[in-house]
């Protein structure tokens, strides 16, 4: 059994990157939502053997997510309609990024490595291995949709967590993985799905 966590099992922490090792203590209902789940699947596994791996994934992005307050999929969408990006955040909030074909391939060699029976009860850091603050990703997004717009920098999140990246070292060690996308690649594959999307399904309300 695979169970899917994610980097925001670690909460808010001042030394980065997250390694699996570190305590997990989330602070915000998702974040603690996380937590909670990650380390029920380890309790399992220690006191029942449950044959259970964790994965904490980076911020995922990719075709199909059609929630459009998330920065990638949103910033995209700005961007095919004419109108400016909005960054909830002041922007220099650092995140790093997953593509989610990526994510699929790191579930699927992780399930695989697991039937050696050797790292069952272990926990895992899936990512692309680079962190960059939000404006930065939506400077890169603009570029390669050759667009040369100002987003909009709202300066309201609350409840978010500032800075977090993962290390991926120990997944690389493990089970022999790493991420096959760039971040440049996979935002390219990405782009071209949501053109494809509006082409298909007509530009949606504001």
């Amino acid at each position: 059994m695979v169970i899917s966590s994610s980097d925001k099992a670690y909460g808010d922490k001042d030394k980065l990157p997250y390694y699996e090792e570190d305590p997990l203590q989330g602070r915000h209902p998702y974040d603690v939502s996380k937590s909670c789940a990650d380390l029920l699947a380890q309790a399992y596994h220690k006191t029942y053997n449950l044959p259970v791996c964790i994965t904490r994934c980076a911020n995922l992005y990719g075709g199909g997510d059609l929630n459009f307050s998330r920065i990638i999929p949103g910033t995209i969408r700005a961007v095919i309609l004419g109108n400016r990006p909005v960054i909830r955040s002041n922007g220099k909030y650092t995140r790093d990024y997953f593509y989610v074909e990526d994510a699929v391939l790191a579930l699927v060699t992780l399930a695989k490595k697991m039937q050696e029976g050797r790292i069952c009860g272990e926990a895992f850091n899936f990512s692309s291995g680079i962190n960059l603050s939000v404006i930065e990703l939506v400077n890169k997004i603009l570029g390669l949709m050759d667009k040369k717009i100002r987003p909009v920098i709202l300066n309201k999140a609350e409840g978010e967590i500032r800075n977090q990246y993962l290390s991926i070292k120990k997944s690389k060690r493990l089970i022999e993985w790493e991420p096959r996308f760039s971040l440049e690649a996979g935002l390219k594959k990405t782009i071209s799905w949501y053109r494809d999307y509006f082409i298909k399904q007509g530009a949606p309300d504001d």
